[in-house]
């Protein structure tokens, strides 16, 4: 009978140059049992480089609840398990964060290989305050939520790092010019790749590129936090858009009325306010 521990490893990998990858890594996946990989098709490819040979789990955002259990048992029996993403670290903005919190919450062994990170590399190449950040991912893809989520971010003074894929980008840049303009930013795309590229400008000039030359790949977004006085009327600043508008209602504004004044507040436009609280 093994009666030896089980453990899961989870494992940063290349972003995209196979040259990033770290002997410690590859260390992990020589002797792990099974590697459970976001798209086992791209891990194949890892492996197949580095002549590793080993069984393979699909663990991606469709089917991570159902994968736990089965991992859960894994470690219980005693495997070495490697959680790995396409790209970078597992549970960023990746599948994996259930997997781990889960062996957490069992009280299994859980370590971390690390290596390379989207977030630290577009950080450090972007040329902005970084003493201080604010990681946000992905921004919610229907217009009204990001609006609101935007919004609750206009006073953020540290600097705010998004990721976003390229059918998106110029939408979601001219949202943030509604919150942000005039800020500092920078785009960065195909990190570590051969077309790796990080334009720095305002946030007017990097959508005007992007409008131009409309970027491909996965990208990560920086925006510098807000540099002036915060606004007189706070009363409101720790509030959703729903409740922000209730508040003027309850004052004896009509619904439109208090959208319009919401709006005003958070110098959003009226309509933008009004698809947050009509459109669910």
């Amino acid at each position: 009978m093994d009666n030896r521990q089980g453990m899961l490893y989870i494992c940063s990998t290349p972003m995209g140059n196979l040259k990033d990858v770290t002997l410690r890594l590859l260390e992990v996946l020589e002797e792990a049992d099974v590697v459970v990989a976001e798209d086992t098709r791209h891990t194949l490819k890892l492996l197949n480089h580095f002549n590793i040979k080993k069984p393979l789990v699909s663990c991606h955002e469709h089917n991570e609840q159902a994968r736990v259990g089965q991992v859960i048992t894994l470690l219980k029996e005693g495997k070495r398990v490697a959680l790995v993403c396409d790209a970078g670290t597992p549970g960023i903005s990746d599948p994996g964060a259930k997997v781990i919190a889960a062996a957490i919450d069992h009280s299994l062994p859980v370590t971390h290989i690390p290596g390379p990170s989207a977030v630290v590399t577009a950080l450090v190449l972007s040329g902005l305050d970084i003493s201080r950040f604010a990681f946000e991912g992905f921004l919610p893809r229907d217009k009204g939520e990001r609006m609101k989520r935007l919004s609750e971010l206009k006073e953020e003074r540290r600097t705010m790092v998004f990721y976003e894929a390229p059918h998106r980008i110029l939408s979601v840049l001219k949202d943030m010019l509604t919150v942000f303009s005039g800020r500092k930013a920078a785009l960065a795309r195909e990190l570590t790749k051969l077309h790796e590229e990080v334009v720095r400008d305002t946030l007017e000039g990097i959508y005007e590129w992007a409008r131009q030359k409309p970027p491909r790949g996965e990208m990560v977004l920086l925006v510098e936090g807000f540099k002036g006085t915060a606004s007189k009327e706070e009363w409101w600043h720790s509030l959703s858009i729903e409740d922000h508008v209730e508040a003027y209602t309850q004052k004896g504004m009509s619904t439109m009325e208090a959208i319009k004044q919401t709006a005003r507040d958070r110098g959003l436009p009226k309509g933008d306010v009004y698809k947050v609280i009509h459109v669910r």
